[in-house]
């Protein structure tokens, strides 16, 4: 690509996995060109984790230091540049974003308020788990959806097992929501206390007890019905309790309300339900947004108000001609989303082309029940489409999924040593968090 006037600016919000593959992709490929866009990403964390791998990071199942990509690091050796900060508005007159003030755990400002240009705005920030004003969740429950909130939640439950040894006493685990995440969470809580159990905790697997509860008719409603069924099978046999066609009214100290009236013990509540994008994107200077915040998107994937904005992932919404609903919110179309972006948005940004229309394909969809079973379906395209899978080959093609990721994080050579230090790690290390 040839010299332009002046380095245009390209700011991508978000790291997760639309966000940062677009930043290292786009670093890379322009770090040497004299004159080349000036690539920034915004993260309000300072790591990155592969959002299917949270519940793993929450049961300690994985650790956490092994699985997390630093934003300084990555950037360094990207050819980007990163700052720390949460978006809370934008002037799109001016071109530029709003960063709210970042403070320390104990309240000190890190970093005041400020603001940044940009030429091309990405947003990638993701989306969270949405307790539709159930009362009582807020101050209940813990969730999930970020790095910070997986560890804090792991630390919590080493605390509430410790507790249950120490005084000889119960723990009552309960998970709203039966979709991948809350599903996935329970198998590793039940791998998590066999661990446990192995490492001298004689008589903890007997004082746990742990609770899924799904509004729905059946477990993974994305899933095919085969794999809804074995799933829920697996599950009991594993000593969860499944309930589903079971709505949460109110969470408490105690536990959840259900809509007859009962209430489910629980010491310790995850809400796994429901998808939102976050809050603040619904004042982001009258930019289009759908009930769930989520900033609507034409075909080029950039936002139907301004076409110097663009949004990926989970927080866009895109209804693809002929189709009734928008595309899921998974990291399978994030990771498209992402892909098509780096072909197409260098000639938008320095030759003024269009972006044509965003393709997306289905290739099915996997869940993992850790050390267990795993479950996938084959999507739409390939020879055998519409084919479910399950044991040794859906778990590889989950590993696969991650370690793909890695690669184009890393490259393919660092992504692969990265493959044999986790497998070398997994004889060398305990096989969950002990610290």
């Amino acid at each position: 690509m040839g010299n332009i006037e002046q380095s245009k600016r390209i700011v991508i919000v978000g790291g997760g996995v639309a966000g940062l593959e677009v930043a290292t992709t786009l670093g890379r490929r322009w770090r040497k060109r004299r004159n080349a866009p000036a690539i920034t990403l915004v993260d309000r964390d300072s790591a990155h984790v592969w959002k299917p791998m949270l519940h793993t990071i929450a049961a300690g199942t994985s650790d956490i230091s092994q699985q997390q990509t630093t934003y300084l690091a990555q950037a360094r050796d990207a050819g980007f540049a990163y700052q720390p900060g949460e978006l809370s508005g934008l002037d799109r007159t001016a071109r530029e974003l709003l960063l709210a003030p970042l403070y320390a755990q104990d309240g000190r400002l890190l970093i005041p308020a400020r603001r940044i240009g940009y030429d091309t705005l990405v947003i990638a920030v993701g989306s969270e788990a949405n307790d539709f004003g159930t009362p009582g969740v807020q101050e209940h429950c813990f969730r999930i959806d970020s790095r910070l909130q997986a560890d804090a939640f792991n630390r919590e439950i080493r605390i509430r097992m410790l507790q249950c040894l120490a005084q000889d006493g119960e723990l009552s685990i309960a998970i709203v929501g039966g979709g991948a995440t809350g599903v996935e969470l329970a198998a590793e809580l039940v791998q998590l206390t066999e661990a446990a159990v192995a490492y001298g905790a004689e008589g903890l697997a007997a004082r746990i007890t742990i609770t899924l509860i799904e509004s729905g008719s059946r477990l993974l409603a994305a899933f095919p019905q085969d794999i809804s069924a074995a799933t829920r099978t697996r599950l009991e046999s594993l000593g969860i309790k499944v309930l589903t066609d079971t709505r949460v009214n109110a969470a408490n100290a105690d536990g959840f309300v259900l809509g007859d009236g009962r209430q489910i013990p629980a010491s310790l509540k995850v809400w796994a339900a429901g998808v939102k994008a976050p809050a603040f994107l619904a004042n982001l200077d009258g930019l289009e947004v759908t009930r769930g915040n989520q900033l609507v998107v034409q075909p080029s994937l950039r936002t139907t108000l301004d076409p110097d904005i663009y949004a990926l992932g989970d927080c866009s919404s895109l209804t693809l001609p002929g189709a009734e609903r928008p595309l899921p919110p998974t990291a399978q179309v994030a990771h498209q989303h992402a892909q098509h972006l780096i072909r197409y948005l260098p000639g938008a940004v320095l030759r003024g082309e269009s972006v044509p229309a965003f393709a997306y394909r289905d290739f099915g969809s996997l869940v993992s029940l850790g050390d267990y079973d795993a479950y996938g379906s084959l999507g739409k395209f390939g020879l055998f489409k519409g084919a479910t899978i399950r044991g040794r080959l859906a778990q590889f093609s989950h590993v696969m999924l991650y370690r793909s990721h890695q690669a184009r994080l890393y490259g393919f050579w660092r992504g692969g040593l990265l493959w044999l230090v986790d497998r070398l790690n997994s004889r060398l290390r305990s096989s969950i968090r002990l610290d």
